[in-house]
Formats: C-alpha cells, sequence, structure tokens
C-alpha cells in the first residue's frame, strides 16, 4: 500500500478550514463554486470551499458534457452568450487539452415527400455562418454540406431513403466530472482550502448585519465555524436553500429544468460522430453522441439527450420516469431503424439545470427550453454574493464575474489570470501513443497518467480492469482515493469514473470489489464495506423503481 494518508490529508483540510481566517468562503462544489475557488486563489485571496456532498456531485457531473455555443440559442437571438460560449469552449480546449475534445456534429436534412425543403436547408446554413462567425471557427474548422451517402455513413442505421443531405460543423464534448476535480485540484494547487462532504448549516452574520462566515458540518466531525471576509453561493439548484439560511426567507429565484439521458450500446446506433435529431412532434432536438472510444473509429457506448423539461419534484433526487425513457426512445427511432427499446438502454441520468426565473428583466417564459443560459450575479442585504444560472461551457466566465464582485466588496484590485491557467494534468506533449491503455489514461488524466503508469508499475494488479467490460484500471480507483478527494463508493462509481452512467449493472455488479480494493486506504471495516455496497446498489435501484413507477 502507498505511504499517502488518506485520512491525514482529510484532518488537515478540516484543520485549516477551522483555524485560518479567509477573505472568501465558497458554498458549493459544483463547476461554479470550484470555477470562483480558482479564479480567487489565483488572484492572491485566500479561500475556503465547501461541499455538502461530493465534488460535481448535483447538476455539474449530470450534464450534456459538450462544450459548445448552443446553435439553438441563436434561433432565441441569443448572440452574445453564443459568442461568449464559444470564447469559452476556445479558452477550455487550450487549458484542459486533455479532457477536451474535438467533435463533429451532423445535422440531417430529410426528405418531404421526395424533395429536400430548400427553405429550411438554406436556414440552417445562414444559422452555421452565423455560429461559426460568432466564434466556431475558432476551433479549426468551418461547418459544411455533406452529401446524402456521406451523411449516411456517419450514421449507417438510419433510413438511407429519407435522408437527402445533411450539415456538418464542429464543437467539443468532456468529461463534465472530471473537469470539476481538475478544478478542485488546481484550486488546492494555489493554496485554496478545498473540502468535500461539508455541509453549511447556517450564514454569520457580525455585528453590522454583515455575512462574515458560516457554521459548517462535515460528515465526519463535528460542526465548526469558518471565518471568511466574503460568502458567495454557488450552490446551483440549492442556491435558494443557501439564501434562506442567510435571510430567512426563500427568494425562489431559480427554475429547475430537468435533463434527462439514456445510454445504450453504440452497436444499436453506430454513429461514429455526434449527431443531432428532432423529436417527432415537438419543437425541440436531441444529441446521439458516441461514447467511450476503441481508438479504432468504433464505440462501445452511444447517449441520447437532453431533455428540457420544468421540474416541480425534490431537488436532492430528481429521477428518470419512464414517461422519461419513452420521450428519448421516440426520438430515437423515429431517428434510426433499429428499433432500440427501453430493455437495451444500459443507463440513465437525469440532472437539473439552476436557470435563473428572469435575467436583466426578461420575460419568464412558459417553457423552460426558452429560458436564457445566461448568469446572474447578485448581492444581498447581507453582502452574501449568490452566482446563478450559466451553462457548463461558460463556467470561467462567471467565476470572473464573480470573484469581480468579490474584489470589489473588498475594495482591492487583482487581475483575473484563468484566461490561460492550464488546469491540473494539462499536457503539451504531441507524443502518439499506439497502446490503448496508455491512450485512456492519457484523455483522462493528462500530464498525471505517467503517476498512474508508476503505480502500476510498483503494482501490477493495479494495471487489470476495475469493472468487467469497461476500460476503466483498478489503479483509477486508488488514485481518486489518494489524489482525487473520493470518499466513498459511489464517488469512485459515479463520477471518478463513469461506470454508473455507462452501464449500471455493471457497476453494480463490481461494486464489492471495487468497495474491497479502496477499503484499505479509507480505513473501511468488513461491516463498512457491506454498508458501502449495500447503499449504492440501493440507490441504484431506486432508480430502477422510479423508471418503472409509471409503466
Amino acid at each position: 500500500m502507498s505511504d499517502i494518508d488518506v485520512a491525514d490529508q482529510r484532518r488537515h483540510a478540516l484543520d485549516q478550514l477551522q483555524t485560518q481566517q479567509f477573505d472568501v468562503l465558497v458554498i458549493g462544489g459544483g463547476i461554479t463554486g470550484l470555477g470562483v475557488a480558482v479564479d480567487a486563489a489565483t488572484r492572491g485571496l485566500k479561500v475556503a470551499l465547501v461541499e455538502r456532498g461530493d465534488f460535481a456531485s448535483g447538476t455539474s457531473s449530470k450534464s450534456s458534457k459538450l462544450i459548445h455555443g448552443g446553435v439553438r440559442y441563436l434561433q432565441q437571438g441569443e448572440v452574445a452568450l453564443v459568442y461568449e460560449a464559444l470564447h469559452e469552449r476556445h479558452r477550455l480546449k487550450r487549458n484542459a487539452p486533455h479532457l477536451v475534445q474535438t467533435l463533429p456534429f451532423m445535422i440531417p436534412i430529410l426528405k418531404r415527400d421526395g424533395v429536400v425543403s430548400r427553405k429550411i436547408a438554406r436556414a440552417l446554413g445562414t444559422a452555421l455562418w452565423m455560429y461559426d462567425l460568432t466564434g466556431g471557427w475558432r476551433i479549426g474548422k468551418f461547418h459544411r454540406r455533406l452529401k446524402a451517402d456521406k451523411a449516411f455513413a456517419h450514421l449507417p442505421t438510419m433510413d438511407r431513403k429519407r435522408l437527402g443531405s445533411a450539415y456538418l460543423y464542429f464543437d467539443a464534448m468532456a468529461d463534465d466530472a472530471r473537469i470539476c476535480i481538475a478544478l478542485a485540484r488546481t484550486a488546492k494547487s494555489y493554496g485554496a482550502s478545498v473540502l468535500n462532504y461539508t455541509r453549511v448549516e447556517k450564514i454569520l452574520h457580525d455585528e453590522q448585519g454583515r455575512a462574515c462566515g458560516a457554521i459548517v458540518k462535515p460528515h465526519d466531525g463535528d460542526a465548526f465555524t469558518v471565518n471568511a471576509r466574503v460568502v458567495v453561493n454557488a450552490a446551483g439548484v440549492w442556491s435558494d436553500e443557501v439564501m434562506t439560511t442567510d435571510a430567512g426567507k426563500n427568494p425562489e429565484s431559480i427554475r429547475p429544468a430537468k435533463g434527462v439521458h439514456l445510454t445504450v450500446p453504440w452497436k444499436l446506433v453506430r454513429n461514429d460522430i455526434a449527431v443531432v435529431i428532432p423529436v417527432p412532434g415537438d419543437k425541440r432536438s436531441l444529441f446521439l453522441v458516441p461514447w467511450i472510444s476503441n481508438y479504432d473509429g468504433t464505440y462501445q457506448y452511444t447517449y441520447i439527450g437532453t431533455t428540457d423539461t420544468d421540474y416541480q419534484g425534490s431537488i436532492d433526487d430528481p429521477q428518470c420516469t419512464n414517461v422519461d425513457i419513452n420521450y428519448v426512445l421516440k426520438a430515437l427511432n423515429a431517428a434510426v431503424t433499429t428499433n432500440v427499446t427501453a430493455d437495451d438502454v444500459t443507463a440513465v441520468w437525469s440532472g437539473l439545470r439552476p436557470l435563473v426565473k428572469s435575467v436583466s428583466g426578461e420575460k419568464i417564459s412558459s417553457r423552460t427550453a426558452d429560458l436564457s443560459r445566461r448568469h446572474k450575479v447578485s448581492k444581498s442585504s447581507s453582502g452574501v454574493i449568490t452566482i446563478a444560472g450559466g451553462k457548463l461551457t461558460t463556467y470561467r466566465k462567471m467565476a470572473q464575474h464573480t470573484v469581480d464582485q468579490v474584489l470589489e466588496t473588498l475594495n482591492i484590485s487583482a487581475r483575473c489570470k484563468t484566461k490561460s491557467l492550464k488546469l491540473t494534468g494539462a499536457e503539451n506533449s504531441s507524443t502518439k501513443l499506439q497502446d490503448k491503455t496508455a491512450m485512456h489514461l492519457r484523455d483522462r488524466f493528462g500530464s498525471e497518467a505517467k503517476i498512474l503508469t508508476e503505480m502500476i508499475q510498483q503494482d501490477p494488479s493495479l494495471g487489470e480492469p476495475l469493472i468487467a467490460g469497461l476500460p476503466y484500471l483498478r489503479v483509477e480507483a486508488v488514485f481518486a482515493v489518494q489524489h482525487e478527494m473520493a470518499r466513498d463508493l459511489d464517488d469512485i462509481l459515479s463520477r471518478r469514473t463513469r461506470a454508473r452512467i455507462i452501464n449500471r449493472r455493471a457497476s453494480v455488479a463490481s461494486a464489492r470489489i471495487v468497495a474491497e480494493l479502496i477499503a484499505p486506504y479509507l480505513g473501511w471495516s468488513d461491516q463498512e464495506i457491506n454498508n458501502q455496497v449495500l447503499s449504492y446498489c440501493d440507490s441504484c435501484a431506486d432508480e430502477d423503481h422510479a423508471a418503472l413507477a409509471l409503466q
């Protein structure tokens, strides 16, 4: 076993939170809060961040995993948002090249009565030119028109007779949870105290009524006070709950929208690029995204999503229902001829977008799909700064605007440094790897892949598969505990790897093996191993029950 003491690492982090005076306390360990922590720390501020669950355990691990401007936002007149997002896409590709990959997207143009509508084709071409000129060109490629045969080769499960032509444009994708982990570790490398599984019980105020910290409670200890000159609320869909602990009343500023994705075996779809498909009888579209490359032009899975529906249930546990599954499968089967059924689905995931009810006085729409993805920075009467709204792609800009407000509150100035800041693991190596294992580790860990390779050399058993049928290795689970602050079994199977949202049954089948592997590093007894496995399997079973409840 390595001499890295995981328990000592956490004790040290807890001690820092209790004994130091911070410039800023960030509440929320999703993409936005972690982005704020990185920005603030790199500007020289003393930063603390707490997250009540695991990093990215909310919306930030359940997105569409697309780093994009959003072509449809142009149709809504959100040119400024698209411009900003495409600039941020470029920066993220440069700052985390190991995590963000260029992804071609195809929009098929289907025949109507044997003839492709010139009006639709022309309008789509115009929109894509706008997309390129707004900033899409920064990826290094412009959109182009594809003939039917070429388009069919990218999605050979389509009905060839219906296909008239297609458009090809370029965006990017990334593992959202891994970006969050990279941000957490980057923030720590710049001196931030970053702690997961630590809940905010109450925001504290000084004699003048200004927010001056919070009472927090780690899941493995007693409550204590964190002292900070400024408090930032970056809790996503839980932002209103945090504000309630500050002001004593719920501001009801967030309107959650549920997004659902399904994962199916790639052989049922066989798309070698992402494809945009329309939803029959609806104005929306879904993406078909190939996932888990075999590094030979084929893939193991395809995921389909996302829905965009108003959500009224518990924000702590948004489940994917049978209605959601049927909605996505209906769109998929209208596009392909393989008749994919619910029995073919290997995993589902459901997340909530924290949409702001009103940004700059805009009219509130009855459809969440029509609400802006712009973000909003606000300040309460006690001085708590809240950042809400936005999207995965624009997290860095959101963080910049938030920290600008923090500095204004502190009456100091410091230039933002994150536009060109490399995240942990970023590499500039152009070495071409031939070994699939090496390519897999490089694409997940970048320059840190050499650390995992050395761990395998010291213990060859760590080079064996972690979960049957998936590319993850045993070394990744050990690395997650030792270096990535993973604390329980779900952290490993849901976020440090993505096994749960790729093939849930396979993750359940390997749950005990994984728990036994990480137990020595976390000091788990046999009883705790059993508890971890039972908790994980019960959680997965709850997802299955929710999906079956409305059948």
